[in-house]
């Protein structure tokens, strides 16, 4: 019996994806575990692997198509002995309503055909009576929010056909106002429409650069933190002088080894000595419930052409300095590949975004949900600082500001967790106790 073979979930996010390339060909005969097709999610491209074996007997899904549903198919895998008659009967139950549905067309162009309505059943208009459409046209109206029941129907017995669907959607919305008006007060702020962007800039020149997975995922998973998380921020400067000593220190050790150890690897250690230290800060927002995590996951912004990864590092509060410079250099090489495995980059409990190599002083990071909390640094500075004896001296002064999900942690234990992180800092030879 024929497979369909359906466009998989490679990460427990994933809705949909983008086919980027098929690596066979109608006819080509495949074995359990070959690759045959490559695949966009959102952060990756990642390889899809047969799990029959088979022959390709038809490929759906054209290379370069995005938006690909989950589950929906992509191919058809022919078993030994089988030909093309046997992708009539892919689908079980659903493959009846594949003649119906070519035969709509004809429904449209022939009356004697209009009787038989199986393939659009009826719906009710707006004053009760009963209204009549292809399925073809049902589906553009569905994909484009027309409302059937205003549209005026030219088919045989006033049956609603594409063109009716399409001549609605080019019409001028000039019955709109009221519908509009009333669900004004309950409608969510979406932002100017690309058509009314567009306009304002109509008479500039400009480049359209359309937007892939990854930053349209980035823009609605953001655009949703920012409008749901409670957020609220905590700041402090770090003096880094002991920090830096200890680590030149440490790097001419280890320079042998191969080993470099960067400002940033100790901010990680920090961060994950610290969330042992205050665990009521080490959890994540479970939509009706708070999970409290045991191991210090680590998530570290990544900058990528076109957006950003968050590779997490595992239990980096029982790893050492020199194991996770070393992870952190092997994860942000193969996230700027994409080629980060969804284990990789999803998980954690905090994260850390970094952007002082940018000369950045500080900022305000966006909570990354399920993420508690996330840790901006700035860039460290030469900075007059008064000292212990009251004396003014210079002194390399970092800024950080935490940005915290209150759902989760309250200001007293968010403030708690920052001092711990930067006592870890000013104090790293502690670290390593």
């Amino acid at each position: 019996m024929a497979i369909e073979l359906l466009m998989p979930a490679l990460s427990p996010t994933m809705e949909e994806g983008t086919l980027a390339k098929w690596l066979v060909k109608e006819g080509d005969t495949v074995t359990s575990g070959d690759v045959i097709a490559e695949i966009e999610t959102d952060k990756a491209t990642m390889e899809f692997e047969a799990v029959d074996e088979g022959v390709i007997g038809k490929i759906i899904v054209a290379e370069g198509t995005e938006g690909v549903k989950v589950n929906s198919p992509i191919a058809v895998l022919l078993e030994e002995g089988e030909d093309a008659s046997a992708m009539d009967n892919v689908g079980g139950g659903a493959a009846p309503a594949a003649p119906a549905a070519a035969d709509a067309p004809k429904a449209e162009a022939t009356p004697a055909a209009a009787p038989a309505p199986a393939p659009a059943p009826a719906a009710p208009s707006k004053d009760g009576t009963r209204l009549f459409a292809s399925p073809l046209a049902r589906r553009i109206a569905a994909q484009n929010g027309i409302d059937l029941a205003s549209v005026t129907g030219t088919g045989p017995k006033g049956r609603i056909v594409k063109a009716d669907v399409e001549a609605a959607q080019a019409a001028p919305k000039a019955e709109a106002p009221k519908a509009a008006a009333a669900a004004a007060p309950t409608a969510a702020p979406t932002g100017m429409s690309a058509d009314v962007v567009a306009q304002m800039y109509a008479d500039r020149d400009y480049e359209e650069v359309k937007l892939d997975g990854m930053r349209k995922t980035i823009a609605a998973r953001l655009s949703e933190a920012k409008q749901t998380i409670p957020h609220f921020y905590l700041r402090r400067d770090v003096n880094l002088d002991a920090l830096l000593k200890f680590r030149s220190q440490l790097n001419k050790q280890l320079e042998a080894k191969g080993v470099k150890l960067s400002v940033n690897d100790f901010i990680i250690k920090a961060v994950a000595n610290a969330l042992q230290e205050v665990p009521e800060a080490n959890a994540v927002w479970a939509g009706d419930r708070v999970l409290q995590l045991k191991p210090s996951d680590v998530a570290v912004a990544v900058a990528i052409e076109g957006g950003l990864f968050t590779p997490v590092l595992k239990d980096a509060d029982m790893k050492s300095l020199s194991a996770l410079s070393k992870e952190m250099k092997d994860l942000a090489g193969r996230a700027r590949d994409r080629k980060l495995a969804p284990h990789e980059y999803q998980g954690g409990s905090f994260a850390i975004s970094n952007l002082g190599m940018f000369g950045i002083d500080n900022f305000d990071a966006i909570v990354n949900p399920p993420h508690a909390g996330i840790l901006a640094v700035g860039a460290g500075k030469p900075t007059p600082v008064v000292g212990e004896d009251g004396e003014l001296k210079v002194a390399t002064v970092m800024s950080m500001t935490m940005s915290v999900d209150h759902r989760v942690i309250d200001g007293a234990v968010g403030a708690n967790l920052l001092k711990a992180i930067v006592d870890n800092l000013e104090n790293p030879v502690a670290m390593l106790a």
